[in-house]
């Protein structure tokens, strides 16, 4: 490709903390096509940047040049490395049809001088492409286009991961909360203690299979004494006993 420069084999991210850190990684599919039409120097520098930050790469009949899969997403990408006004129809009937195959989709375009920039400009609005549908990333050169790339994967892998974890962490509270009320409705029958209700809920689960449980079966799944036992199953089928419990 003409206008590769040297330096591109050398290529780091501009700030690495916004790149994958070694060992983190994940999974990059390049389109076969993508790959044939580039220089090899540049399919070169990608493969070692991406081998050097644990990614994966994938050389496949995809429809996107590129998709990444970082923390569990998927993002595609077209990498258009050189802009041609003749053949923005195409170009731009072939974002068309992936930004409705893809959710989470970006045209990365390398657009050097004020001249392609104002030329694609008038492309985009001619062939009524929607602001932000998909998002549009115009760069210098190659180089600064494959770190949008990387860097646009992991942050919305970063985010993932995050919904993930603040998703687990919802669900552990509410968990915490569940077992409070559970320890608290136990804990009111006379006698039992928090070791006896944390025993009963994980030998036989929750109020209502305590409750539906015989003495016997208390017994059998638990440690608990043969006193306790017969206090928890007066206390669910004796009205006259549970009715003068009262809850704290």
């Amino acid at each position: 490709m003409a206008n590769l420069r040297p330096t591109y084999s050398n290529y780091q991210p501009t700030n690495p903390s916004d790149a994958p850190s070694p060992g983190v990684g994940g999974v990059c599919m390049m389109q076969t096509k993508w790959r044939d039409e580039q220089h090899p120097s540049l399919i070169h520098s990608i493969s070692s940047f991406l081998a050097d930050n644990s990614f994966k790469l994938n050389f496949v009949p995809i429809g996107p040049d590129f998709i990444f899969n970082c923390g569990g997403l998927s993002v595609a990408f077209l990498f258009l490395t050189k802009w041609d006004c003749n053949i923005s129809s195409s170009i731009f009937s072939r974002v068309q049809k992936l930004k409705g195959q893809f959710a989470h989709f970006y045209v990365i375009i390398t657009l050097p001088t004020q001249e392609q920039n104002d030329s694609f400009t008038r492309s985009y609005f001619k062939y009524g492409m929607e602001l932000g549908k998909p998002t549009f990333v115009p760069v210098q050169d190659l180089e600064m286009g494959f770190e949008k790339i990387v860097r646009i994967a992991h942050s919305r892998g970063v985010c993932k991961r995050q919904g993930v974890i603040a998703k687990i962490n919802a669900e552990r509270e509410q968990s915490v909360l569940v077992m409070d009320q559970f320890v608290k409705v136990v804990t009111s029958i006379p006698g039992i203690n928090n070791h006896d209700a944390n025993t009963l809920y994980a030998a036989i689960g929750s109020i209502q299979a305590i409750s539906q449980a015989s003495k016997s079966l208390i017994l059998e799944k638990t440690d608990l004494s043969a006193e306790k036992a017969d206090t928890i199953t007066r206390f669910f089928r004796d009205p006259n006993y549970y009715l003068s419990v009262k809850l704290n």
